[in-house]
């Protein structure tokens, strides 16, 4: 089968962070190499273990993967963009 041997790939990702996140993190995006069936929950998952005052916000923060905001874990390809979007206020 042509799949095979495919599993052991990983998958690179671009991810964004926005406002608190960004605070948090003390960068405004990186790369991260994740395992080839990684999902966007493992990628949240991972960048808690990097960045530990990420869990004050996650609760509430939001994920967008390719500009569009996913509630449930969604597949990650190559080259995919993860954005992490805690809320804003304002007035």
């Amino acid at each position: 089968m042509e799949s095979q041997g495919k599993e052991n790939d990983n998958v690179v990702v671009d991810v964004l962070f926005f406002a608190r996140a960004r605070e948090i993190a003390g960068v405004s995006q990186m790369k991260l190499e994740l395992r080839a069936s990684s999902t966007t929950r493992d990628c949240v998952e991972e960048l808690l273990s990097r960045f530990p005052g990420l869990e004050e916000i996650k609760g509430v923060l939001i994920v967008a993967l390719n500009h569009e905001y996913v509630c449930e874990p969604s597949q990650l390809k190559h080259g995919d963009e993860v954005a992490l979007i805690p809320p804003v206020s304002g007035g």
